[in-house]
This record gives structure tokens, C-alpha cells and sequence, in this order.
């Protein structure tokens, strides 16, 4: 938990106004790290991962990488504030790759099978 304090005083709080808006979690015996299958064993330590777990306690996304490769603080904002949407919408719109708040949003429904493409090529590609 130090160094996740340190990390957001020196370098996350630069590149995110005030920090992240969530706390992020350590598991020094890796007990959590097993039960989600990250705990490296033969190095004793955790692989670097995020996961974002709803107000229900379900896993809605994740991402696990090795030490040498980095995460965007950015895109996993991105994500929790599309998840967000998504329940706050309880399911009416969808958040396409690359969605944004502000930007527009998706209708699920049977017009938009096959048609996704269409949508996101014309309003939402590399915004």
C-alpha cells in the first residue's frame, strides 16, 4: 500500500487531477493475487493488474500484465466510466471501443447486428 501511495502522490496525480478516484488495493501475502490466478510464484510477487469489480461484486473487466509492460491510467478511467453508463443505463445504450463520455453511445438491439461497424465508422472512429 506504500508504494500505491507513493505512486499516486509522484506520477499518477501528475498525469490524473487529485489521484485516481478509487482505491487501489495491496495484497502483500498474495492470498487475493492466487485466488485471480496473477500470484507469479516463482518470483514471489503479483503480476500488474487492474480489475474492475461493480457495485454487485461482479468482475465486469480486467487486464494483467507483465512488470515490463505498462497500463493506461486513462483507458482503465475510460472503461470504469463506460461500466458506469452502461448500469446507469441498465443496459439500453453501449459503449463501443473508444467511447468517451460525451461521445455516442451505441442502441443494443437487432438493428445494430451486422451494423455495428457502420456506426462506429462514421461517428466514432479515432475521436
Amino acid at each position: 500500500m506504500f508504494v500505491h501511495k507513493m505512486w499516486d502522490d509522484h506520477e499518477l496525480s501528475k498525469m490524473v487531477d487529485g489521484g485516481v478516484p478509487f482505491p487501489m488495493l495491496s495484497d502483500a501475502g498474495g492470498k487475493i493475487g492466487r485466488l485471480y490466478g496473477i500470484f507469479n510464484e516463482g518470483a514471489g510477487v503479483e503480476n500488474r493488474g487492474r480489475f474492475i469489480i461493480d457495485p454487485d461484486g461482479v468482475c465486469q473487466g480486467y487486464e494483467v500484465l507483465t512488470p515490463p509492460v505498462g497500463r493506461n491510467v486513462m483507458e482503465s478511467l475510460r472503461q470504469v466510466q463506460a461500466f458506469q453508463l452502461v448500469r446507469e443505463t441498465m443496459g439500453g445504450e453501449a459503449t463501443p471501443s473508444g467511447w468517451r463520455p460525451g461521445k455516442k453511445t451505441l442502441k443494443p438491439g437487432p438493428d445494430l447486428v451486422g451494423n455495428v461497424w457502420k456506426e462506429w465508422k462514421t461517428e466514432m472512429a479515432f475521436d
